[in-house]
């Protein structure tokens, strides 16, 4: 009888995974929400250009967005030179490349979650708040971000999962190093090159359906609640 087990590889795999998905999510969170915000409440010049370019990595074939990721932060490139000569940063062929390549493909799916959660806080909520006394600043953190908390959530948790799945940037920017850059898809790739293992990779791939299943669910329920509790005020 095949053990469920997972061997060492395996869970290599899934750890680095989880530790790119959430390192991705923190990294992006602060932007997703300031940009979800923008882009919901405000109305200015350029506005189409912005959400463009933002949801240019959804129609981008990954292997172009890791190809443009590799030119701006590889280690002649302008941005990844500046990294490593001040702060000696790598992001090549590193698990910190990984989460960048992840975060830039996931990005359009948090922000989008966050702009409907926005969109969602009904205005006259926040301009009673300010009628009361209360600043911008104020009025953000305790009446439009609980408010739309559920939501941010939901982005958070699509973001995190979509980079658990991620492939095609990682391996552009990152390559495919067990034990240092190989994630779980970048695992069960590396298993068809290897004569036999194709059939020794059903458990990571029932782990994978999994965590993909688990963290749909978990965004849908969110959603639901955030448009539930913002009706019912």
């Amino acid at each position: 009888m095949e053990s469920w087990m997972l061997t060492t590889a395996e869970w290599d795999a899934v750890r680095l995974s989880m530790v790119v998905g959430i390192t991705s999510v923190a990294g992006s969170l602060v932007f997703g929400i300031a940009l979800g915000w923008l882009l919901a409440r405000k109305q200015f010049w350029g506005k189409s250009i912005v959400e463009t370019l933002l949801n240019l990595p959804l129609v981008l074939p990954p292997v172009v967005t890791g190809f443009l990721l590799l030119v701006l932060f590889g280690s002649k490139g302008p941005i990844g030179s500046r990294l490593n000569d001040w702060f000696g940063i790598q992001l090549v062929f590193n698990w910190k490349g990984a989460a960048l390549a992840s975060a830039v493909i996931s990005f359009p799916l948090m922000v989008r979650a966050m702009r409907l959660a926005f969109i969602g806080v009904d205005p006259k909520l926040e301009a009673a708040s300010r009628s009361l006394g209360a600043g911008w600043f104020d009025t953000f953190f305790t009446v439009t971000l609980p408010l739309a908390s559920h939501g941010i959530i939901a982005g958070c948790v699509l973001s995190f999962a979509r980079s658990m799945g991620e492939f095609g940037a990682t391996i552009m920017i990152s390559g495919n190093i067990p034990n240092r850059t190989q994630t779980i898809p970048l695992y069960i790739f590396s298993l068809l090159e290897s004569p036999g293992a194709i059939s020794n990779s059903y458990r990571i791939i029932v782990i994978s359906i999994a965590i993909a299943g688990l963290a749909l669910v978990f965004s849908e329920t969110l959603e639901r609640r955030g448009r539930s509790r913002i009706t019912s005020l």
